[in-house]
């Protein structure tokens, strides 16, 4: 789809109630498509079934409005992640992107306009794991890499409605509830096999069939039930975030996005968090480390989407003007050089 077409004009009703209102909660079910086709039918007064849900998510991932159907999984909660940037020379920046996106741990990678110009996520099964692949990343490229892990979690859900005009994320939605949920760097350790199975299984997405869960199971040997009940409890203690369909921000046009650091006082780090988290236009707030070694006294990140950067950067104005009153650097994105799920190879299981 053209980026410059409007992505709405072969939408209806159906669609609309589908794009916003099941990127969560789609149902963990034998045949969760006709348990979404009867809600929708009942809130739009549309005569549809659980057949025609399934291949308008088909229609609607093929032409790119969802990158995919599936869990979205909780890579700092499962194994163990980080942000981490390099200072790549403009001369050497797309070979550099090339050893960078070539690891399958790296499951998003994006060019800012910063002096650390490449940020991307490293995500894998074990502490040990992620932490060589940073070495081997250093290695290979002859960058220094900035390693930052997320410490504490004060607000993270990029679901919001997109079948709209609205300017940023968001706009028309009233604010969020933040709190801060400390993050460990280390995997969790405590699932079970066949958790550690599912898992792996779906990291990709779910089969977009009328019974996705009956089709995990027998991909890894597994009942059905015993898929559904797993998948629930995962659901429960947050490995997974949510099941549904996973919008493609840029193509339903929130292509403007910008990564704001701050210098926040340590002490009043969660204050500032928990109340800046909660304001609606801020789709990402969480907590990461200095690296004053490396010359990076920032410790608190937001992020804002929107669908016109001038519109982005009157909110950030006014976030700093009302709510951080502290240095910040506005990093944009300019560039998508990888965008994935996060990817295991493995996962730690009792």
């Amino acid at each position: 789809m053209s980026l410059d077409a409007d992505w709405r004009a072969d939408l209806d009703v159906v669609d609309a109630a589908l794009i916003d209102g099941y990127q969560s909660g789609f149902p963990v079910a034998d045949r969760p498509f006709e348990t979404v086709a009867d809600a929708i039918a009942a809130e739009t007064g549309h005569d549809v079934d659980g057949d025609a849900v399934l291949e308008r998510v088909r229609r609607l991932r093929e032409a790119g409005v969802f990158r995919r159907f599936g869990a979205v999984l909780n890579p700092p909660v499962i194994g163990s992640s980080t942000l981490a940037a390099v200072r790549a020379p403009a001369d050497r920046f797309d070979g550099i992107a090339a050893t960078v996106n070539g690891y399958r741990q790296v499951n998003h990678n994006y060019r800012r306009d910063h002096e650390w110009n490449m940020w991307f996520v490293v995500t894998a099964g074990s502490r040990q794991r992620r932490d060589e692949i940073l070495s081997a990343i250093e290695s290979e490229t002859g960058c220094s890499v900035l390693a930052l892990p997320m410490l504490t979690d004060y607000y993270i859900d990029l679901e919001f409605p997109v079948v709209n005009r609205d300017r940023f994320a968001r706009e028309s939605v009233a604010g969020a509830d933040a709190s801060a949920t400390r993050i460990a760097e280390d995997a969790r350790g405590d699932l079970s096999p066949l958790e550690a199975d599912l898992l792996i299984a779906i990291q990709d997405g779910l089969p977009l069939s009328p019974t996705p869960y009956r089709d995990v199971a027998a991909e890894i040997d597994a009942s059905a039930a015993d898929v559904r009940a797993a998948t629930r409890r995962l659901l429960g203690d947050g490995c997974i975030k949510r099941i549904g369909c996973v919008v493609n921000h840029v193509v339903t046009g929130f292509r403007n996005n910008c990564m704001v650091v701050w210098d926040v006082p340590d002490d009043d780090l969660d204050a500032y968090g928990e109340r800046v988290g909660s304001l609606p236009y801020v789709t990402l707030c969480y907590h990461r480390p200095r690296r004053p070694e490396q010359d990076w006294p920032y410790n608190l990140f937001t992020m804002i989407h929107g669908r016109e950067a001038d519109a982005v950067d009157a909110k950030i104005d006014e976030l700093a003007a009302d709510y951080l009153p502290v240095p910040h650097e506005r990093l944009y994105s300019t560039e998508t050089l990888k965008q994935t799920g996060a990817r295991y190879e493995d996962l730690l299981a009792e």
